[in-house]
């Protein structure tokens, strides 16, 4: 469950409570019963690098290489050879 973080428009007592994504936002300081404003932070997670498609990390012939079913029908009978007379 992830952290938030308030901060009072009225006292200025700041908080950090883990709550649900499903929870409702707090709206009355627990100090002063004031108003609460939710204090957004950068995210934690970073991502480097040039891109990020699925095919990235993956071995080129793994990714290209798609092997050939094999074939149910019958083999063709080889052309019959022309007798040297």
């Amino acid at each position: 469950m992830p952290t938030y973080a308030y901060a009072c428009k009225d006292c200025d007592h700041a908080f950090d409570i883990v709550q649900s994504f499903t929870d409702s936002s707090l709206t009355e300081c627990p100090e002063c019963q004031g108003s609460l404003r939710k204090k957004f932070n950068s995210v934690g997670v970073v991502f480097k690098g040039s891109g990020f498609y699925r095919t990235d990390s993956r071995d080129s012939k793994s990714s290209s290489t798609v092997s050939a079913a094999p074939s149910t029908a019958a083999p063709a009978a080889p052309a019959p050879v022309a007798a040297a007379s």
